[in-house]
């Protein structure tokens, strides 16, 4: 099957199924007694230039967002990479200035110093070849505006996912349809170097589908082999691990600093619910707890992680859906707020947000679900205060913003609708200006 192919049949897992099972909650918003909405503002259109928005003083939030610029799903309506920047009031997003052309940049991460962001290019015919790319930018720390640096190969094809090491030194790339994870150095300028190291999975033949999945459940995960679909390193920067979500299993290597290799930890990998497709996880504030999130059967493992050996030990397995929920889900991003009190998860068909609490031992408690507002939110990201949690809705071609109430974790919807074609990721930033 070519590559075109393979990438339809790993986002398109199946039809919508928004009106099915949906929770009181979802009513709330046009309820017999729920207030109109206020008219929308005209967010994301370009006010200001880069120049002039940077002429104001005190910190600014700036937001990068990536998506699909081709070769992925049909809607593949993205440009490039666009800057926003945020009211720290409202939560509004404004764009600034004109998109930095970049191709398929699907996932994107900033470096410690906030000096440099990458980006995946989620391709397969990089210079003609059978691999993706990354692409590094310069980051004016005036005014946002990215410089690109350069484009190296991603070692392996479709690359879904990226993370920069906390030296700043290495950057983690994932390489979905490859099957492989890559560690690639990072200059002192912030451009990229060479590979120090790749590594292929390999495995049994796994499930399509979980024996634990949602009743209803008609999508399905791509199990054809490894499919690696999130790399990062633990908070010490000791173990990285990643999510195979076609070999089900999180590996742990032992990451070397100064050759810039990987090795397999004592306990090499943990082998997930087969079938449930991990792909995406966090950590704890304090890194003892790691959240893994299946994106087949839409639940959450939580495990005790030894921060000294890599081993993590299941602790517990909550679902985020509701008891009566029925369909689709095929979860997509979880993300911890930055009280560590509360843990939130996407569920791409569900088109609604799952809300946990998090306890003192780490476990959660699942309290509310809460509809985006748009089709298909796969990203989810917090502002850098932690007040706003912003949702790339891919199908709709739109951003929506809920409120967080930081004592409770309820989310508000804001009506704050940014058009932008295909969004798939954030990249959140401060700028001081002077």
């Amino acid at each position: 099957m070519n590559n075109k192919h393979n990438m339809m049949g790993r986002r398109i897992f199946g039809f919508s199924i928004m009106g099915l099972g949906l929770t009181s909650h979802f009513g709330k918003a046009f309820g017999e007694n729920a207030p109109p909405p206020a008219p929308i503002p005209k967010a994301a259109l370009p006010k200001a230039s880069p120049e002039k928005a940077a002429k104001k003083t005190g910190p600014r939030i700036l937001c990068y967002v990536g998506g699909y610029t081709r070769s992925g799903p049909p809607e593949s309506n993205a440009t490039g990479i666009t800057l926003f920047e945020m009211n720290p009031e409202s939560g509004i997003l404004t764009q600034l200035g004109y998109v930095t052309p970049a191709d398929n940049p699907s996932f994107l991460a900033l470096s410690p110093d906030q000096n440099s962001l990458y980006t995946v290019n989620e391709i397969s015919d990089f210079e003609g070849g059978h691999t993706g790319s990354v692409t590094a930018f310069q980051v004016d720390r005036r005014t946002g505006v990215l410089t690109k640096l350069n484009v190296m190969s991603s070692g392996g094809a479709d690359p879904a996912h990226l993370s920069v090491h906390p030296s700043g030194k290495y950057l983690f790339i994932a390489n979905y349809t490859g099957g492989s994870a890559a560690v690639m150095r990072i200059q002192p300028d912030g451009s990229l170097g060479l590979l120090t190291d790749l590594i292929h999975n390999t495995g049994p033949k796994m499930p399509e589908r979980a024996a634990d999945n949602p009743p209803g459940n008609y999508a399905v995960s791509d199990h054809s082999g490894s499919h690696v679909h999130m790399i990062q390193a633990d908070v010490n920067g000791k173990f990285v691990l990643a999510c195979d979500a076609g070999l089900d299993r999180v590996y742990v290597w032992l990451f070397d600093m100064e050759s810039g290799t990987l090795k397999p930890a004592e306990k090499p990998w943990l082998s997930m619910e087969p079938g449930s497709a991990p792909r995406h996880f966090c950590f704890s504030h304090d890194g003892k707890v790691i959240y893994i999130l299946g994106e087949q059967d839409s639940r959450v493992v939580v495990a005790d992680y030894d921060t000294q050996t890599g081993a993590m030990q299941v602790k517990q397995t909550a679902s985020t859906v509701t008891a009566q929920f029925r369909g689709s889900t095929l979860a997509a991003e979880i993300i911890l707020h930055p009280t560590g009190k509360f843990l939130y998860v996407t569920n791409r068909l569900g088109n609604a947000i799952a809300c946990f609490r998090v306890h003192e031992d780490g476990s959660i408690t699942l309290f509310d679900e809460v509809w985006v507002h748009a089709d298909y939110g796969r990203a989810l990201s917090f502002d850098p205060s932690g007040k706003f949690v912003f949702v790339a809705n891919q199908r709709s071609d739109c951003i929506t913003s809920l409120r967080v109430n930081t004592e409770t974790g309820v989310l508000d919807f804001t009506w704050h609708f940014v058009p932008i074609g295909t969004p798939t990721s954030f990249a959140f930033t401060v700028i001081d200006s002077v």
